[in-house]
């Protein structure tokens, strides 16, 4: 019988990151390189596009559940598959990989009293202030606040008295995403119902 060592268990008071919760629809963009050793190009599905280094590659858009067609007439989670369609090549400066964020804007969830629909990206570390060139179509969620644990009732107060930071004048925020770097794990806290499960807070 193979040994399970009990594992670690990270230290609760270390460095967080707390950043705004968007209420949209999660998404993701996934690019990976078109080479012998990845999957097939999927018709339908992925949108072949040049990377910055010259590499060609397959990108395709995500829900949170599935795979999105890139069809120009797609409506897809919210118009997701439609919009990363039309901003492949763009989209493509990315890079390799899976990059999350949230949808969200006109017609979804709060709809942050906006006239068009954005696409946030989730990581902070790598895109947020300007770490790295980003497309320009993308933007990034705001970062509320790095460093202790406390800051997270802090951040939470702020947003209940002076609304939302990725849409300003909008006085209705969701809440907030803290990052736990020890254990590096993500949490979530909403202003309203946060002590309910989520089916019973909607």
């Amino acid at each position: 019988m193979e040994f399970l060592p009990f594992p670690k268990i990270p230290r609760l008071k270390r460095e967080v990151c707390i950043t705004e919760k968007l209420d949209g629809t999660n998404a993701q963009v996934h690019i990976r390189p078109l080479d012998p050793t990845t999957a097939a190009f999927v018709f339908g599905i992925d949108t072949q596009v040049t990377l910055p280094d010259g590499r060609q590659a397959a990108l395709r858009a995500g829900s949170r559940n599935r795979w999105l067609p890139n069809s120009p007439e797609g409506e897809d989670n919210y118009g997701f598959g439609k919009w990363v369609y039309q901003h492949a090549h763009e989209l493509a400066a990315l890079g390799e990989g899976q990059h999350f964020g949230e949808w969200w804007g006109l017609g979804i969830g709060r709809g942050y009293r906006m006239t068009e629909k954005r696409f946030s990206l989730f990581n902070v570390h790598r895109w947020a202030d300007g770490r790295q060139p980003r497309p320009a179509c993308c933007d990034v969620v705001p970062t509320l606040g790095w460093g202790a644990w406390t800051l997270v009732d802090e951040c939470l107060a702020r947003l209940r008295e002076q609304g939302s930071v990725a849409a300003p004048g909008c006085m209705n925020p969701e809440g907030i995403i803290i990052y736990h770097g020890a254990s590096k794990s993500y949490f979530k806290a909403t202003l309203d119902k946060d002590d309910l499960p989520k089916g019973a807070a909607e």
